[in-house]
């Protein structure tokens, strides 16, 4: 598949990390002595899915130009390091060295523009983002701006990440007009694409500043630029969060790039009903019912979160079981990335 401008180029990035890695597993308890955060190990499991992601990735998005790996040191024994699109990138190589050794993504995703020879359009993916069917480029930028849907929501205290979204939004607020901004793109904020989901943006119209957005946890379309902006603008809050060697109430996280691009108009209006976020539980996958969201293909972008509900390491052996049958259901071929 061709671009309609070949002379666009869109690269993916995706964080992964081998919780299982025993030299790692010595750093991180050498760290977690002497500071404080999130240490929870379901920040670190390793799901043993990751191929899927490079399976569809050649099957699903062929035209990707180059795929940047981020990790800790670590890469999959399957992986193929001599692929031509594949980009092997070590903390240490786009990290500054005094925020090293990290065990926080929030740190890894600020800085992402650092990585060499990223493109200026990039999609952002977790490594529990999975792509189920064919999607083209005009799926994540479109006219040079990035898809994306803009919803406004309020800020939930009961969300994993919700004091990072506080974090973004002082500084979105401290920047931006909201009467100003809403005057300016009115048609982005409030396009027919957003369905029912209107609604959230109508009854938050009273509120003088901007109380948060609906996130859809899915791969995640980037302009560097915007990176590079920010960072102009913010130094000194991203260096608080680069130094953040574990998850802490103070960080800022890649959301704040997402929410900028938002609030300039950077972006083009899409639906996001292609898309479909689930946190993993026993009940879900006994019952069948993440093996047939997959299977079924009905959505083209899943994410399977991995919550609180896998507590033993019998549950977790036994759900990475049933998700990987799934994924041989619909990717049973190895793929180039793939020794």
């Amino acid at each position: 598949m061709k671009l309609k401008n070949e002379s666009i180029q869109i690269d993916f990035v995706i964080l992964w990390v081998d919780g299982n890695d025993p030299k790692w597993k010595e750093e991180i308890a050498q760290y977690s002595e002497i500071n404080s955060g999130d240490k929870r190990k379901t920040r670190f499991r390793d799901w043993d899915n990751l191929q899927y992601i490079f399976r569809a990735f050649e099957e699903y998005t062929p035209w990707v130009r180059k795929i940047h790996f981020v990790t800790w040191g670590h890469v999959p024994q399957w992986l193929n390091t001599d692929h031509p699109k594949l980009n092997i990138v070590n903390h240490k190589d786009y990290i500054d060295e005094k925020y090293l050794p990290v065990f926080n993504a929030n740190p890894l995703e600020i800085n992402l523009n650092r990585i060499q020879d990223l493109s200026e359009q990039f999609v952002f993916l977790n490594d529990d983002f999975f792509i189920t069917s064919k999607l083209s480029p005009e799926r994540f930028f479109q006219n040079g701006l990035p898809t994306d849907a803009c919803i406004m929501n309020t800020l939930s205290s009961s969300s994993g990440v919700g004091h990072f979204v506080l974090n973004n939004l002082e500084i979105l607020n401290r920047h931006f007009d909201k009467k100003t901004v809403l005057k300016k793109n009115l048609s982005k904020w409030f396009h027919i694409a957003y369905g029912k989901e209107l609604f959230r943006s109508f009854f938050l119209l009273p509120w003088p500043r901007f109380t948060g957005f609906v996130d859809h946890h899915q791969p995640q379309p980037f302009l560097k630029s915007t990176f590079e902006e920010i960072w102009e603008k913010e130094k000194e809050i991203l260096e608080q969060t680069s130094a953040s060697r574990f998850r802490n109430c103070n960080d800022v996280n890649q959301y704040l790039f997402r929410y900028w691009q938002l609030i300039k108009g950077n972006f083009v209006p899409i639906s996001m009903k292609d898309t479909q976020y689930v946190t993993l539980d026993m009940d879900k996958l006994r019952s069948g019912n993440i093996t047939r969201l997959i299977t079924a293909k009905k959505y083209s972008m899943i994410c399977l979160n991995d919550g609180e509900g896998i507590q033993t390491e019998e549950e977790l052996e036994e759900a990475k079981t049933i998700i990987k049958a799934a994924f041989e259901t619909i990717l049973p071929e190895k793929s180039s990335f793939e020794i």
